[in-house]
């Protein structure tokens, strides 16, 4: 029987709330990213967007990680917000550079571009001209939040062509079951003022379909959202497709407990999927 491999992660592998519980009782924050690396082989990082890691932690991350984990660094907010995709070659190349170890060591997933609400159908040229002077040696995922891509007209047409020309993948961002949830918990109140709340498009534009799902704070709350993706996953693999899903919840405490459930989930589905050690 062909094994179905498929990423799946959270949105950070530290996180102290995980201990005792994910972790260890004794695990310290140099022990984090091996243990989690241990159970999921994926993670999005954040590290990236607010500024770039020092090259020996890279090399150190490169050490610690389990073989076969992927690293899905976000674009730095200088490029996606702040240049808004212009000039700003040197601050690509020093994000791309910065990675280098990774990606030799074929430790690097998708780097998503996680653009802006503001970032429109005016800005799709300069979308094209950034994603096209891209080098082909890394994987790339762009993450879009401007309502008129999720309107089915020609301006989300003009993204999903030129994405499909590109062979780079739309991330799917799916809140649903976030939303879904009793604001009364802080946590819940402050992630659902925060995350977007956009329709959800199910669509693979490249090869690796790139998933975000967005929690409900109870886990045992989640099925009824998640159901719907099992589906898309197994046909996405039938294809010889690699999805990544990372799995988030409000506060991110019981996000490895969701993924878990998740994996189970779609193990039921398709008996023969893999995914490192879940």
């Amino acid at each position: 029987m062909t094994i179905a491999r498929y990423y799946l992660g959270c949105p950070v592998w530290s996180n102290r709330d995980w201990i005792g519980e994910f972790f260890t009782p004794e695990s310290k924050p140099g022990d984090f990213l091996r243990q989690y690396s241990a159970v999921f082989n994926t993670v999005e990082g954040n590290h990236c967007f607010y500024g770039l890691p020092k090259p020996e932690t890279v090399l150190r991350w490169r050490e610690e990680a389990a073989p076969g984990f992927r690293f899905c660094f976000k674009f730095p907010r200088t490029i996606s917000h702040e240049r808004r995709l212009r000039d700003c070659a040197g601050e690509t190349t020093a994000f791309l550079s910065r990675m280098t170890p990774l990606a030799e060591a074929g430790r690097m997933g998708p780097s998503f571009l996680q653009l802006p609400p503001s970032f429109g159908p005016g800005d799709l040229l300069a979308l094209r001209d950034y994603l096209m002077a891209l080098p082909p040696a890394f994987h790339y995922a762009v993450e879009v939040r401007h309502p008129a891509f999720f309107a089915k007209g020609e301006d989300e047409r003009q993204l999903n062509r030129l994405l499909l020309e590109l062979g780079i993948d739309r991330v799917m961002l799916d809140s649903r079951a976030l939303f879904s949830a009793n604001p009364a918990d802080p946590d819940t109140r402050t992630a659902q003022g925060k995350k977007p709340r956009l329709p959800v498009h199910a669509i693979s534009l490249g090869s690796r379909p790139f998933i975000r799902y967005i929690g409900h704070p109870e886990p045992e709350a989640n099925p009824p959202f998640l159901e719907p993706w099992l589906d898309k996953l197994a046909l996405w693999m039938s294809e010889g497709q690699e999805p990544y899903v990372f799995i988030h919840t409000p506060n991110n405490r019981q996000a490895p407990r969701l993924a878990q459930l998740f994996h189970g989930m779609l193990q039921a589905r398709c008996p023969e999927v893999s995914v490192l050690s879940l």
